[in-house]
Formats: structure tokens, sequence, C-alpha cells
């Protein structure tokens, strides 16, 4: 992937959801551990952008606008999962229900981005999407957090070279 292609990205990012990324709740995010070290923002916007590669990478024909709404927005369930309490114990399990009422209440969402919202955690919860934006943003969503956590991993990071040859030579 060129330079160029990565402005693109974030372009389309502001064109489609500068409203998401400018909102309080998802500037709460920026404080909100996610995976590891990575915020609720950060891996929000990572799957965004992961999620619009894998489709033009696939030369999918999707609505963007909506791919790139649903991924930003998949994990606005705006508490932090780390700090216990009874009403998140289950966070894995019911997230995505609180993100869609949380993202429902703050936006206007269209069919496709409620199912990418409500479903992102297939096959975790047993809804399957129903759109290629939902398959693509739960498929984006499972690289993002593995790569979240490999990060921190100390053996990754001994081995990363190593790791992208491998992968490398099976594109």
């Amino acid at each position: 992937m060129n330079k160029n292609e990565y402005v693109d990205t974030d372009l389309q990012l502001l064109f489609h959801a500068k409203d998401i990324l400018e909102s309080e709740g998802m500037q709460s995010g920026k404080d909100t551990r996610h995976h590891g070290d990575v915020s609720v923002y950060s891996h929000s916007v990572d799957v965004a952008v992961i999620s619009l590669k894998l489709a033009r990478k696939l030369r999918l024909n999707i609505d963007e606008k909506s791919l790139i709404r649903g991924a930003l927005l998949h994990d606005y369930y705006l508490y932090d999962w780390h700090v216990p309490d009874k009403e998140h114990r289950l966070h894995g399990f019911s997230h995505a229900k609180t993100a869609l009422r949380n993202a429902s209440a703050d936006f206007e969402l269209n069919k496709i981005e409620k199912d990418i919202i409500k479903k992102h955690m297939f096959p975790l919860n047993i809804s399957v999407p129903m759109y290629k934006e939902s398959v693509l943003v739960c498929v984006a969503d499972k690289i993002s957090a593995t790569r979240d956590y490999t990060k921190q991993m100390g053996w990754f990071k001994e081995h990363a070279n190593l790791i992208r040859a491998y992968v490398q030579s099976y594109r």
C-alpha cells in the first residue's frame, strides 16, 4: 500500500464520519483502555481502516459510508470494562448490544450500521452478520484485536521480522 492510499483512507473516515470522530462519546474512548495499552478510540479507527482496506483489496462492492460508520461505532459501549462492575461482567457477550443502544441514541443509523455494531462479535455472539460490511468489520475486529495484543507480547516483538516474512510468503 502506498502513502496516497493511507491519505485516502484517512480522508474517507473524515468525509463519512467526522461527526462520530468528533463526538463526546468517541473522544472519551481516547482515555479508555481496550486491548492492553490500546484505547477504544484507536482500536475503533484501526478496525475502520482495516475494513476499508479489506473491501478494496477484495474489490467488493460495498457501502463505504456504512462500513466506516459501523466500524467506528462497533465498540461504542462507553464504559471501562476493566473496572469490575456487575453491569458489564459479561462484557464479551453483552457489549455489542450496549454499543448499539448507545450509538442509536447518539447517531442516526441505517440497517447496515446497526447490523455491523450488533453482530461484530460473531461467533461469540451467535447472531450471524447479514451484510458484506458486517462480515468485513467482524474480521477486521479480530485482526485488530490480535495485533493489539501481540504488540505487547515479548516473543512476538523478538520474532516479528521472521513472522512478517512467513506471512509475506503466502501473499
